[in-house]
């Protein structure tokens, strides 16, 4: 039995809006969702997740889909105009907002944020890729810069990740040390101590920019996604104060940094 894609409010979002249109067109055609998967050189369950609105597609998608379904260049014009500068620009560069932002609200669960690394912790991370390496670390200079001010940033990390080795003793007193030296009025640095929160299925970040628009930042096993659809926005916003609530103050935060530094690295 064809597999159906659910129901779907065009109205919802430009995501919605731009799904909706491509089941329209593929069931005018009488396709199943495997069969214009195949057409346009991908499975039918993405292109099911598309149409649902779980899934922002690249451009790339789009000219596939547009071929197979002979829409003349209207399922590319649809991305273009609804996608291109809108919820899910995750083909734009994740620093690009970064270094436009005013407020930094960071979750870590796993490792230290990357603005917050030595180069010898990161390069442990990034396997030795100095290109990598090199762009984590010219990243970190918006936090010293002085036109525009510096933004503020907020870091909650999970206690778990202070104990994750990543390079040996060496290279983790180094980070500590860092930690320690880098928190200020500017930087907040708040350890979560390890229990169950709102934060263990993932990190993530948000942004504030000038004009107080929002994107966020949230990793994932394949890649990042970057967002600034409103629910998303909404939902990672409430997940991060409901993390802050259950996080040590500033200055316990580096006292527990201090103390893990002497019983696990020293």
């Amino acid at each position: 039995m064809p597999r159906r894609s659910g129901a779907l409010n065009p109205s919802s979002s430009p995501l919605d809006l731009f799904g909706s249109e491509v089941r329209v067109r593929r069931e005018v055609l009488g396709l199943t969702l495997d069969q214009l998967g195949a057409r346009a050189g991908y499975t039918g369950s993405y292109v099911g997740a598309v149409e649902r609105a779980r899934e922002m597609p690249l451009r790339k998608f789009a000219v596939q889909v547009d071929g197979a379904l002979d829409a003349q260049g209207a399922i590319v014009r649809l991305w273009d105009g609804l996608l291109k500068d809108g919820i899910y620009p995750s083909w734009f560069n994740w620093p690009e907002y970064e270094e436009q932002a005013v407020l930094l609200r960071s979750f870590q669960v796993a490792l230290i944020d990357g603005l917050l690394q030595t180069e010898a912790y990161a390069t442990h991370l990034l396997y030795g890729d100095k290109a990598a390496i090199a762009a984590r670390m010219g990243r970190q200079k918006i936090l010293a810069r002085d036109d525009p001010p510096p933004p503020m940033l907020v870091c909650l990390l999970d206690e778990a990740a202070l104990y994750r080795d990543v390079g040996g003793p060496d290279v983790m007193r180094e980070q500590y040390d860092h930690l320690l030296t880098v928190a200020s009025e500017e930087v907040n640095i708040h350890v979560v101590p390890s229990m169950r929160h709102r934060g263990v299925n993932g990190s993530f970040v948000l942004a504030t920019l000038e004009d107080r628009s929002e994107v966020a930042y949230v990793e994932t096993a394949v890649r990042g996604i970057t967002t600034g659809e409103p629910m998303d926005l909404r939902t990672a916003s409430e997940r991060f104060e409901a993390i802050r609530s259950l996080a040590l103050p500033v200055d316990q935060s580096l006292e527990r940094i201090e103390r893990i530094k002497a019983e696990k690295w020293t």
